[in-house]
């Protein structure tokens, strides 16, 4: 596989937090009413961590690797080379917060490489996956923000996913295209503290641990 030939080191801020238990989908919502998850926040109000991973891909052309996901570039893109589905592999030296995975895509450009279905999975391995998000895409141009917290929309209540591995699995492309481009990633984890409301009582404090957030809401 493709890689960035980056080990993280120990120096690396992380944000850790523990898995929050990964429920089933409303099945009463029509599947094609699954689309782009909506996020109250710009890109520069979260913490982009995916410096501290190691990158690979299931497969890619030659000059069209897992770089090209990194280098800041709409210029450029990852392409594959192989069959359905493509993946992209994001594995962390340790359990990691994320809120948030963007994707940039250009279906002007792309055309038939572009992405219309994605599934983003997540675990402590490679053997223990979970599906979290399942979304269709029509002719995006732009970032296709993709919130993993199990809310529809990305809030500031939102409480992130916690695990070691994050891959983004592409099952079909426009068009019925065999081979895929992708032109940027970005993984967000939340800024500290935790989603904290400005309106929050000082005096009062504020829990960020599992333990005290299972007690913070009536199921």
């Amino acid at each position: 596989m493709n890689d960035l030939n980056r080990v993280p080191d120990d120096s690396d801020d992380i944000v850790v937090d523990d898995m929050i238990e990964i429920e089933d989908e409303d099945e009463s919502m029509p599947r094609r009413e699954k689309k782009i998850i909506k996020s109250e926040f710009k890109h520069e109000e979260l913490r982009e961590i995916g410096s501290m991973a190691i990158w690979t891909l299931s497969s890619w052309k030659a000059g069209n690797g897992v770089e090209n996901l990194r280098d800041n570039s709409m210029a450029t893109y990852w392409q594959s080379d192989g069959t359905l589905p493509h993946l992209v592999n994001i594995q962390f030296p340790k359990k990691v917060s994320v809120v948030q995975i963007s994707i940039w895509l250009d279906y002007k450009n792309d055309e038939s490489y572009t992405p219309n279905k994605i599934t983003i999975r997540a675990g402590t391995n490679f053997g223990d996956l979970q599906d979290l998000r399942t979304v269709d895409i029509e002719d995006p141009y732009g970032w296709v923000d993709v919130q993993l917290s199990g809310d529809h929309t990305l809030t500031r209540t939102s409480r992130p996913v916690g695990a070691h591995i994050f891959q983004i699995s592409i099952k079909s492309n426009q068009q019925n295209g065999k081979d895929t481009h992708v032109r940027q990633i970005k993984i967000f984890a939340p800024k500290i503290p935790l989603f904290r409301d400005d309106s929050d009582d000082e005096d009062i404090p504020f829990f960020s641990e599992l333990d005290f957030l299972m007690h913070t809401t009536v199921r």
